[in-house]
C-alpha cells in the first residue's frame, strides 16, 4: 500500500427529512444563489424546500443545468454570481448539478480564460467560493469529493478536473429525495457507482486489504439492491443504501494508497461529448471490453474479483475471468444498460473519430501503470462495437 493522505472535509447530513439543517448549514444573511437542473426540483417540492428553510436569505435561482453541464450555461451563472454579489452557492440535484456548482465556485474566483480550469485539470485553481448540495440522484459521488466533469458544446469538448477547494461545505442526503426519479436514472447510477469501485479495485495488487475488502463489499451491495432498486415497489432501506454505497463509491476513502485507473472514464467522456450517450451508459459500454482487453494486467485482481464478488471458483483461471467479465456485462444489462456501441448505431467508422478525441486531449498513457495507449484504446473500442 503506497503513502497518503486522507483529507475530506465534507459534512454529511443523512436521513429522512434533513433538509431543515439547511437554516443551520448556510451561512446567516447571505445573498445565495440556488442552482438546479430541470423542473422535475420545483415539481416535487424541492426546490420550495430549500427556499423555506432559507429565512434571512436573499436567495436566486438558476436553473437549466444540463445533465451533462456545459461550459456555456455555467458561465452564465458565473455572470450572475459576479454581478449581484452572491456569497454562497446551494446546488439541488444530482451529480450533474453539483459538477457544475463546484465549476462556477472555482469560475467566479478564477483570473483568467475559466476553461483553463479544464484544459490544466484544476491546477490554476487557487480559491473557490463556498457551496453546499441537497442530492436528489444517487450516482456521481459528486456530493462528497472535489472532483467535476464539464462539456463544452462548441468544441465537443467533456473534460474533469478536481482541486482541493471544491469540496462541498456540506451535502444532505435524504434517501426520500429518490422517490420520484424514473428507471432510467436509477439504473444509470447503479451502473456510475459500480464503475467507480471498479475504477480503484481493479487494478493489481497492492497490500490494501482494508480497502479491496471496502470495495468488494460495496460491489456486492450494488449487485444485491439493484432489483429492488428497479422494482416498482419504493423502499427506504433500498434507496438508503443505493444513496451511501454511491458516497462512499468515489469519496477518496477506497482510493486511499492503492492504484487508480480511469482509463474506462476517459474513454467514455469522449463518447457522451461526440455522441450525447449517457455517461452511465458509457461506462457499460467501455469496462466489459477493457478488462477483455487488458486481461493479462490486471490478471490477479480479476480472479479476486470473481471469486470474492461473484463467486465464481470453479475451472480454469481463463475460464473464471471470462465468466467473472461476462457477469459484468450481465449484470450492466439487467439494469436494462446497452453494453455494445452497435445499440447506439454507432460503427467502425467512428472509432478512429474517438482516437482522435483522445489524442487531441492527450490522454494517450491511461490506466494504473499508464499502459492504455492509443493503440490499446482502439482495441477496446473494436471490442465495444
Amino acid at each position: 500500500m503506497q503513502n497518503f493522505e486522507f483529507y475530506n472535509p465534507t459534512r454529511i447530513v443523512f436521513g429522512e427529512d434533513t433538509i431543515d439543517q439547511l437554516d443551520n448549514l448556510v451561512p446567516k444573511g447571505a445573498r445565495v444563489l440556488l442552482l438546479y437542473g430541470g423542473e422535475s426540483a420545483r415539481k416535487n417540492g424541492t426546490l420550495g424546500e430549500a427556499r423555506s428553510f432559507l429565512p434571512s436569505r436573499e436567495v436566486l435561482e438558476f436553473g437549466g443545468i444540463e445533465p451533462n453541464p456545459t461550459y456555456e450555461k455555467l458561465m452564465e451563472a458565473v455572470e450572475i454570481v459576479r454581478q449581484k454579489q452572491v456569497q454562497f452557492l446551494l446546488a439541488v440535484g444530482g451529480g450533474s448539478v453539483i459538477d457544475g456548482t463546484k465549476f462556477i465556485a472555482a469560475a467566479a474566483d478564477y483570473d483568467g480564460e475559466a476553461w483553463e480550469i479544464l484544459e490544466t485539470r484544476g491546477k490554476g485553481v487557487k480559491s473557490a467560493m463556498p457551496f453546499g448540495s441537497v442530492l436528489t440522484l444517487p450516482a456521481t459521488g459528486s456530493e462528497m469529493n472535489a472532483s467535476a466533469v464539464v462539456t463544452r458544446k462548441s468544441t465537443l469538448e467533456k473534460l474533469p478536473f478536481r482541486s482541493p477547494f471544491v469540496f462541498p461545505k456540506f451535502s444532505i442526503l435524504d434517501p426520500k429525495k429518490t422517490y420520484t426519479l424514473p428507471n432510467r436514472q436509477l439504473a444509470n447510477g447503479v451502473a456510475d457507482a459500480f464503475t467507480h469501485v471498479m475504477e480503484q479495485y481493479l487494478t493489481y495488487p497492492a497490500g490494501a486489504r482494508v480497502q479491496d475488502r471496502f470495495s468488494e463489499g460495496l460491489l456486492q451491495t450494488l449487485i444485491e439492491i439493484a432489483p429492488a432498486v428497479l422494482s416498482k415497489e419504493v423502499d427506504y432501506n433500498t434507496r438508503a443504501n443505493l444513496m451511501w454505497t454511491a458516497t462512499l463509491a468515489l469519496n477518496s476513502l477506497i482510493g486511499a494508497g492503492v492504484p487508480q485507473d480511469w482509463s474506462t472514464h476517459m474513454i467514455g467522456h469522449e463518447m457522451t461529448a461526440l455522441y450525447g450517450i449517457d455517461h452511465a451508459r458509457t461506462l457499460a459500454i467501455v469496462l466489459p471490453a477493457n478488462l477483455q482487453v487488458r486481461r493479462d494486467a490486471k490478471r490477479e485482481k480479476l480472479l479476486q474479483y470473481a471469486e470474492r464478488v461473484w463467486e465464481i471458483t470453479e475451472g480454469s483461471e481463463d475460464q473464471r475471468i471470462d465468466d467473472a467479465i461476462q457477469a459484468t456485462r450481465n449484470f450492466f444489462e439487467s439494469l436494462g444498460l446497452p453494453t455494445r456501441l452497435s445499440d447506439y448505431e454507432i460503427d467502425a467508422g467512428q472509432i478512429e473519430i474517438l482516437i482522435s478525441k483522445l489524442k487531441s486531449h492527450g490522454l494517450t498513457e491511461l490506466g494504473e501503470r499508464g499502459d492504455v495507449s492509443l493503440e490499446v484504446s482502439r482495441r477496446i473500442l473494436d471490442l465495444c462495437l
